[in-house]
């Protein structure tokens, strides 16, 4: 492998950068915080940066920063276990309804999505009363989670079973694409809902507490550590392990209720997972990389080793991709997690017209109102060009179009 397939950065005081990034737009925001990252002083070998990367809290989002002897949080961030999965079905684009609305509202009956928020009020990104499934499948993780609730009791109170099974808001989304072949596939993108967010914000304010208790300065604060061998460190990992696992299984729940929501609507019988893919994008997990066994923070990059599949999806009118990794080393064996924002939420809803979002978005039955506008594809970097930035990371196993997107 050769230094031509990524910039190399040298960092004063601190590691290399090695970045993916020829030919798509990064900020000098994001720059600078893949420098301060790098200069930490327990990161292993180099920062990897991936095509998508753009600026973050604390740690740069399409960023893989490996460590030995502690840990960052913010390094992964408080969606712990986001990611995507997705299933193809047996199903072709001709046995689809010739109108697309029912599609959609049918799995928007079927997946609890967005947020509302009001005294007294049900969020109706929330289950009000839980189905059986759901109560079902929270039993194989309520356990470990009361466990670390007796530890930190704050967790306790929060959106926890409710929020299993269900989209939320933002960049979350559940898609109807066609591969290739006009083959049907199920995609969907999300994370552990509330109560990752919640184990998230707490250890990120948790290594901020012990950071000044030790009065050490950071580079930013955002990067305060838990070093291991510490009560914090084994706390956290116990923690975000099990919020990993709450993802993955929301995700699954999630697909079940779509595939279930689809045979409602759809006349023709069909199997479905016929390939699937379920995996996490901002998470951190122990690996060996260049003979030595390292903790791998990813925040918004997925694992590439070789033969391993993963998913980059594009905006919601962009093309999105089935991948199987190359193993690059130099990468840490990750590849980026989707197109990368060019445009904050608030810079996507000052800039970008409705008009202009309802034609880059011509062909999807989709949400076509101004509350998406900060999701636009306008926002984000080509799909294109992060995918030719990375061709030395993953090979392209099937390129989808999705033709019904669910927002929250």
């Amino acid at each position: 492998m050769t230094a031509t397939t990524y910039e190399y950065t040298d960092v004063p005081g601190g590691v290399p950068i090695k970045a993916w990034t020829r030919g798509v737009p990064v900020e000098d925001g994001a720059r600078a915080q893949l420098a301060r990252a790098a200069q930490m002083p327990f990161i292993f070998k180099h920062v990897a940066a991936m095509p998508d990367v753009h600026i973050g809290i604390g740690a740069t989002v399409g960023s893989v920063i490996p460590t030995k002897g502690a840990v960052i949080p913010a390094a992964v961030g408080v969606d712990i276990g986001c990611g995507m999965m997705a299933a193809r079905t047996s199903l072709m684009a001709s046995d689809l309804p010739d109108h697309l609305e029912g599609v959609r509202s049918a799995i928007e009956q079927a997946v609890p999505h967005g947020r509302s928020v009001g005294r007294g009020k049900r969020d109706n990104g929330s289950w009000g009363s839980p189905p059986p499934a759901i109560v079902s499948a929270w039993s194989t993780l309520v356990q470990r989670f009361d466990r670390i609730c007796e530890k930190h009791p704050r967790l306790k109170n929060t959106n926890n079973l409710v929020h299993l099974g269900t989209l939320g808001t933002g960049n979350h989304f559940i898609e109807l694409c066609l591969d290739e072949e006009a083959r049907v596939w199920v995609m969907l993108h999300s994370g552990s809902r509330g109560v990752g967010n919640a184990i998230g914000s707490f250890f990120i304010e948790l290594a901020k507490q012990d950071m000044r208790k030790w009065h050490l300065n950071l580079p930013d604060e955002d990067l305060a550590y838990f070093p291991e061998g510490t009560d914090h460190f084994d706390d956290y990992v116990e923690a975000v392990g099990w919020a990993q696992d709450y993802a993955a299984l929301n995700r699954r729940m999630m697909m079940t209720n779509v595939i279930a929501a689809l045979r409602q609507v759809i006349a023709k019988p069909f199997e479905a997972e016929l390939e699937a893919v379920n995996c996490h994008h901002n998470y951190v997990t122990r690996e060996n990389h260049f003979g030595e066994n390292v903790l791998v923070t990813r925040k918004g990059a997925v694992r590439a080793a070789k033969g391993v599949m993963g998913i980059i999806p594009g905006s919601m009118g962009a093309k999105s991709f089935i991948v199987r990794g190359l193993g690059n080393p130099d990468s840490f064996d990750s590849c980026s997690h989707g197109a990368g924002r060019v445009m904050s939420r608030t810079q996507a809803k000052k800039l970008v017209t409705l008009d202009e979002h309802i034609a880059d978005t011509a062909g999807v039955e989709c949400r076509k109102d101004e509350g998406v506008i900060d999701e636009t594809p306008k926002a984000y970097k080509p799909i294109e060009a992060v995918m030719a930035a990375q061709a030395d990371l993953v090979e392209i196993v099937h390129t989808l179009k999705q033709v019904v997107c669910v927002k929250g």
